[in-house]
């Protein structure tokens, strides 16, 4: 999608105490308040018949019962019933409703633009032996259920509390890889699959300098099978235990933190050097949207991503029920029609998926999203979507399916934060550019999470929490400008500066695959 925010409008300072608004596209018939609108105040060129809270959207016309309401100049849902202009436009007085989408394959294809390789970015990473790039270099421990879960955060501290970390400065620190499956599943199928990939993906993460995988033995999913399956071999930077075979929680802790002091010289003897920006992949994720989001940080960030491409990296846009019903605008992107219609499959599966689970995809927005302004999940999609920028999109992959295209690609994952930066990372992401609206709380080892606040009034109450302030959009700074900056932090980022949320400790516990299937 291009980034249509702010076409024709540049909000600047309010005249007096004028409460500041944005009509984004010449279509739209609502405008969206910056500030808190009061009744009678005359705004837009409407009268306010009620307060608008900021973020939050208004009629600028008369939108009889029925019809569409623009925003963006797409669709966001229909009037519930006849509405005034001036009126607060918000889940009171709009439904939604199916309508037909005009998905026109790969009509806005284009060459992206590519860069000369001497005038590409670079950035200090560490460089493995099977040709990836790690940001970091952490120690891990995998679980393969979750009954090896509390032996793994057994070895991990016994491992910080010994000072060994410390005779290692090389090294970032441990992981340990905990989840709440593996077993009390089916032996085949998605949700077999799923775990199987997220897992080879972690395991061979470029960010593990070194990993130990520790199972309990008579789980469903067996370590054993996992290395036939993937043709894994013992190496001096991968091993396997199961805890019944090495005699009970004690051994199977000194045997963990036995194995981690081998592998440490070499883990720690890595280097930084300078790596090409290609070797970025980068995860975009979105979390406690709000109002703002479709206008500042999430089209910066889609900005960030275009620069990202030109430089012969990778940028991952996810969760699929936050792209529903713009999903239009990244088909008539696709580098062909069978790309366009792998990703219009994965929404029909989703259709499915919901309708056989009792649910619908306008259960997204969350109840912070709505109170952040996002009335429909049709309104919170364009600007989920805007993350993308407006590269071509060169392929869609299921969830933690290994990401091997450049450019601008797409992860089938469900809409949950946790779950869906798992799966990036198991498809390869070494960083991740998270912005939020509400002021989510996240990180997600071993891959650091840049935080980006959608308005500055977030980003002041949550300062140790974010790392870049997207609500100066809304003061004059250009996308443009703030995509240039949030690109700058991701090289300082994958050369090794720290996030906030890596300085909070943040990352231990949102390792969470997605679960498919029975619990048997």
């Amino acid at each position: 999608m291009d980034v249509p925010v702010m076409e024709g409008t540049t909000p600047g300072a309010p005249a007096g105490n004028a409460p500041r608004v944005l009509h984004l596209a010449a279509s739209d018939n609502v405008a969206v308040a910056l500030d808190a609108v009061a009744p009678g105040t005359h705004v837009g060129g409407v009268i306010a018949t009620a307060r608008i809270p900021r973020g939050h959207k208004f009629a600028l016309s008369a939108i009889p019962e029925g019809a569409p309401v623009l925003k963006l100049g797409q669709i966001i849902g229909f009037a519930a019933r006849g509405i005034g202009p001036g009126e607060h436009v918000h889940e009171h007085n709009v439904v939604l409703h199916d309508f037909s989408r005009d998905y026109a394959f790969a009509v806005d294809a284009k060459d992206d633009g590519l860069l000369p390789e001497a005038e590409r970015a670079t950035f200090q990473g560490y460089r493995r032996s099977n040709g990836r790039t790690g940001t970091r270099n952490y120690l891990g421990i995998l679980t393969s259920v979750n009954c090896s879960a509390s032996v793994a955060r057994f070895a991990a501290q016994a491992v910080e509390r010994s000072g060994l970390l410390e005779e290692f400065p090389g090294i970032d620190g441990i992981v340990p890889i905990i989840h709440g499956t593996g077993c009390g599943m089916a032996s085949k199928g998605e949700g077999f699959d799923i775990l199987s990939r997220t897992l080879w993906g972690y395991a061979t993460h470029p960010n593990f300098a070194a990993v130990v995988m520790v199972g309990l033995g008579c789980e469903m999913f067996q370590i054993a099978r996992f290395k036939s399956d993937y043709g894994v071999d013992e190496t001096d930077s991968f091993r396997t235990l199961t805890i019944q075979d090495e005699g009970g929680t004690r051994k199977t802790v000194e045997h963990i933190t036995g194995a981690l002091r081998e592998m440490l010289p070499a883990a720690a003897a890595l280097q930084r050097q300078t790596r090409p920006a290609s070797e970025l992949v980068l995860a975009l994720q979105c979390g406690g949207s709000d109002g703002y989001s479709a206008l500042t940080a999430n089209p910066a960030l889609g900005v960030a991503s275009d620069l990202l491409v030109r430089n012969g990296g990778t940028s991952i846009l996810s969760e699929t029920p936050e792209i529903y019903g713009a999903e239009h605008l990244l088909t008539r992107r696709a580098a062909n029609r069978a790309v366009g219609e792998k990703l219009v499959a994965r929404i029909k599966w989703w259709e499915e998926y919901t309708a056989r689970n009792a649910g619908e995809m306008n259960n997204n927005p969350s109840p912070g999203n709505k109170a952040g302004g996002l009335t429909t999940i049709l309104e919170k999609s364009l600007g989920a979507a805007a993350k993308g920028g407006s590269s071509t999109l060169r392929a869609v992959y299921e969830y933690a399916e290994p990401v091997t295209a450049q450019g601008f690609v797409y992860m089938d994952t469900p809409g949950y934060d946790p779950v869906a930066a798992t799966g990036q990372v198991a498809g390869g992401a070494n960083v991740i550019c998270f912005t939020t609206g509400r002021g989510s709380a996240f990180g997600c080892k071993p891959t650091p999470s840049l935080k980006l606040a959608t308005n500055s009034d977030i980003y002041r109450r949550m300062e140790e929490d974010m790392d870049i302030n997207c609500g100066d959009v809304l003061d004059g700074v250009s996308l443009e400008e703030k995509g240039r900056e949030i690109f700058d932090t991701v090289l300082r980022t994958a050369s090794g500066a720290r996030t906030k949320s890596e300085d909070l400790g943040y990352g231990d516990a949102e390792f969470v695959p997605w679960q498919i299937g029975a619990v048997m």
